[in-house]
């Protein structure tokens, strides 16, 4: 089986604002918001949805193949990800565009405002998954880039009934209410957090279990509260792992829906397949940066046992 992950290869660069957005955005006056925040840290970051999800692919041992558009700047960011494992052969490269950069303010709520330079992101409208030649027997993750790449991304993969995942995420906003549809209507798999979930039902008017009708299993995450797998003939309740330390939930999400398609691939029940995706999850919100963790599998197998009291081959 290929595993291809395809969305978005960016810059991050994180900031972290020591107080509380809401002491300083007035509600009464949000039609005309001037803020301005004084930021205690700047670090920047290799991250886009893609990138994290393919990092964390391939910690975990996967070797997956990963499919963006990135400019002249992506050299030091390709060699690590080629270190953990990650096939970037088919990573388009332009001359004409920096590659895609995300500016994350968190407050001490982890409320996040944030800002996003395309870049050659721009170019994945124009990508096709035909020259990957891809077949039943492979699997598609459909994570947030250019919305017009994510529409084909999902029509190409019903079209030759590739199975795959669909992430919408950070999309959501942009893709339009058929839009969204049409990517649920042939998935494999959705991944989403509560609030997004909200997002696309207010859009579709679909829940949980109307996109059961279509995709073989719906995952909710709520953060703290751990997560929720549905499938059509069962509901899992999945716990979070216990963090060391809280410093910074970006990619948090990213990293969970690697963890769960790593297990999916490995044909792991559903169980196990989300507490691996909530351990990997864990290892993100304990560093700065959505690419910041390592771990070798025996680590994470120990750790897993450590957390759900089963041992854990990878």
């Amino acid at each position: 089986m290929s595993v291809v992950v395809t969305g978005s290869i960016a810059f991050d660069n994180i900031m972290d604002f020591p107080g509380h957005f809401h002491e300083h955005i007035l509600a009464d006056k949000i039609h005309m918001l001037n803020v301005s925040f004084l930021v205690d840290t700047l670090k920047k970051q290799r991250g886009g949805t893609a990138g994290n999800i393919a990092y964390t692919l391939g910690l975990l041992g996967s070797r997956p193949l990963l499919y963006s558009s990135v400019g002249p700047d992506f050299a030091e960011y390709r060699a690590q990800l080629e270190a953990v494992g990650v096939d970037t052969h088919a990573v388009q490269q332009t001359a004409d565009h920096f590659t895609a950069t995300c500016f994350i303010t968190t407050d001490q709520d982890n409320n996040q405002i944030t800002g996003f330079y395309p870049g050659a992101m721009a170019l994945d409208a124009a990508l096709s998954l035909g020259p990957l030649d891809l077949g039943p027997a492979d699997l598609v993750v459909v994570s947030p880039t250019e919305p017009q790449a994510m529409v084909r991304y999902t029509q190409e993969c019903q079209a030759r009934a590739v199975p795959y995942v669909y992430v919408p995420a950070q999309q959501i906003i942009r893709l339009t209410a058929d839009e969204i549809v049409t990517g649920v209507a042939g998935a494999r798999v959705i991944i989403a957090n509560d609030y997004e979930f909200e997002m696309m039902h207010n859009k579709t008017g679909l829940t949980a279990a109307a996109m059961l009708e279509h995709a073989e299993i719906v995952v909710t995450t709520r953060g703290e509260e751990g997560s929720i797998i549905r499938t059509r003939q069962a509901e899992y309740a999945i716990p979070v792992a216990r963090p060391m330390t809280v410093v910074d939930p970006t990619g948090a999400g990213d990293a969970y829906a690697a963890g769960f398609v790593h297990g999916l691939t490995h044909h792991c029940d559903m169980e196990r397949t989300g507490r691996m995706a909530a351990l990997a999850a864990v290892y993100v919100i304990e560093c700065y940066g959505t690419q910041a963790h390592s771990y070798t599998r025996d680590a994470f197998a120990a750790r897993y046992a450590e957390n759900f009291g089963t041992a854990l081959s990878l």
